[in-house]
């Protein structure tokens, strides 16, 4: 049977290659407005980040989402971001370690 190519992507923070799986996508959407997508299936212009905390710090901190989505992502939103990323990160840590073990 043919193995099935991985897709990969690159965290804007670290610049990591990783799978796409292993990634979390944020997303600025058609009118404007930039969240964190877990399915990775919205609409929009993505960006990807490592599931951890200190990547999405570095990000902020380089304006590394800004060039990305190709957008200036306004600060209330990237305090926003870090409140839903750090939801987030335990749910994405929970499906990756689910994932690994399969």
């Amino acid at each position: 049977m043919k193995q099935r190519k991985i897709p990969l992507r690159k965290c804007v923070a670290c610049q990591e290659m990783m799978s796409k799986k292993q990634l979390i996508r944020v997303v600025k959407t058609p009118d404007d407005t930039v969240l964190i997508d877990l399915t990775g299936k919205k609409s929009g212009r993505g960006a990807y980040l490592c599931g951890k905390l200190s990547c999405f710090k570095l990000a902020h901190k380089n304006k590394a989402l800004d060039r990305a989505l190709k957008h200036h992502v306004q600060p209330e939103i990237y305090e926003q971001l870090a409140q839903d990323f750090i939801k987030v990160e335990d749910e994405f840590l929970a499906a990756k370690e689910s994932a690994d073990d399969e």
